[in-house]
């Protein structure tokens, strides 16, 4: 005798979570960014970064960027709400295009003497951060590049004194000679 055709008898999935870029064109006005916030946050999915900024003053445009995790059947989801939305014009995955270059910014501030200092200065020239500040006890690195570069930074700095990040978000653009 077969099952009876019900979901209690499904089996489960267990799809291995990702993160994604999405790059999404927004008409500039006020409530689009919540409104685009809004739909992450109603259902439950989660965002590591997000970067906004005016693209094209001209047309009005600006580009949200957004870094989520989630299977790809819920990376799918999110795409095709975000397409539906109407301030939305453009949505791309840039991890799927595999032509794109992400960058982050962080500063990164250290309390420390001696040996700690010279060991931070050493690492943060083989990580070619910068300088921007710096006093007798402390110091603040300026670092780009992408995120898991930032974050071994981070790691690495942490038993050094570590005393805060601060982080811009992700940043992404297609490589090539057209435009999203």
């Amino acid at each position: 005798m077969t099952q009876p055709a019900s979901a209690y008898f499904m089996e489960e999935r267990h799809d291995p979570n990702e993160t994604h870029t999405l790059s999404v064109i927004v008409q500039n006005e006020p409530g689009v960014l919540a409104r685009v916030i809004g739909l992450f946050s109603g259902r439950g999915y989660n965002i590591e970064s997000l970067t906004v900024s005016e693209t094209e003053a001209q047309k009005h445009l600006s580009r949200i960027t957004i870094v989520t995790t989630g299977t790809p059947m819920v990376i799918q989801q999110i795409k095709n709400q975000l397409d539906r939305m109407v301030p939305v014009y453009r949505v791309v995955d840039m991890t799927l295009s595999g032509r794109s270059i992400e960058r982050e910014l962080a500063m990164v501030k250290l309390r420390g003497v001696g040996d700690h200092r010279v060991e931070s200065l050493r690492l943060a020239e083989a990580f070619r951060a910068r300088v921007i500040d710096a006093s007798t006890e402390s110091f603040v690195f300026e670092i780009t590049g992408n995120s898991s570069k930032i974050n071994q930074f981070i790691e690495l700095m942490r038993p050094l004194g570590l005393v805060e990040v601060v982080r811009t978000g992700v940043a992404a653009i297609g490589r090539g000679a057209d435009g999203m």
